[in-house]
């Protein structure tokens, strides 16, 4: 798998070394479609990795809203970086600035159910 990943990367990079002595707005679109063509080679695997952790969570009798949560955040966490290497690959150094801090605020605000929980958990422990 990660042969077919480096092999798309490079055979891009070639491709968009060429392109931009000719047409350098064309070479985001092509640093964009390979970025979704990885993306959709290893979304299989990622399927995996996300039915396990839902298997181990009921397992451990974890609270299932908080796998989900944590998956999400993942998530972000993962689409929020895309965005910005393509920002700033396309030279929006400024735009991916701004990704990074809408992304952790994100993050954080959907984190406040767990960090309340562990709170309150750390709390019960602690003698009053």
């Amino acid at each position: 798998m990660i042969i077919k990943i480096i092999g798309i990367a490079l055979i891009a990079l070639i491709i968009i070394i060429l392109i931009k002595q000719y047409r350098p707005e064309f070479a985001i679109y092509i640093s964009l479609l390979t970025g979704v063509l990885i993306l959709l080679l290893v979304i299989d695997q990622l399927s995996e990795i996300i039915s396990l952790l839902q298997s181990l969570a009921t397992k451990a009798s974890i609270n299932s809203t908080f796998l989900s949560l944590l998956i999400k955040i993942t998530g972000i966490a993962f689409l929020a970086e895309f965005a910005v290497s393509v920002c700033k690959d396309a030279g929006e150094g400024a735009i991916a600035s701004k990704i990074e801090i809408g992304s952790k605020i994100i993050i954080i605000a959907m984190s406040i159910p767990i960090i309340s929980s562990l709170l309150e958990i750390i709390l019960k422990i602690l003698p009053t």
